[in-house]
């Protein structure tokens, strides 16, 4: 079993930026690919973005596009994404997803 450790997330101002990372527990990834995803209290969790390395392939949901990154150090086997020109509408639980594994989630908060 793979345990997804996640770090980042916190409090922020509306404007400002912030770095979420996630890495798998035993050091390594298991497949080419990181998928996030984000819940604001009991709504339905939404996509957020994806990179599967092998491909160069990224997708974004179109309410981070252009202000969201998504990378992969795949010397260190962890993933990243960067968010930038944060909104309030970017307050949510941030999860991590690598081979249906799920992490435990952080807590991000945009302040004005």
């Amino acid at each position: 079993q793979v345990h997804l450790v996640q770090s980042g997330g916190g409090l922020a101002q509306a404007g400002g930026s912030l770095r979420l990372s996630c890495a798998p527990s035993g050091g390594s990834f298991t497949s080419p690919g990181m998928y996030w995803h984000r819940q604001v209290g009991e709504m339905q969790r939404e996509f957020v973005a994806a990179i599967i390395w092998t491909y160069n392939y990224t997708d974004y949901a179109d309410s981070v596009k252009g202000r969201f990154t998504v990378s992969v150090d795949k010397d260190e086997n962890v993933a990243h994404l960067d968010m930038n020109s944060l909104k309030l509408e970017d307050t949510a639980v941030y999860y991590c997803e690598h081979g249906n594994y799920w992490s435990q989630g952080v807590q991000v908060t945009v302040s004005s």
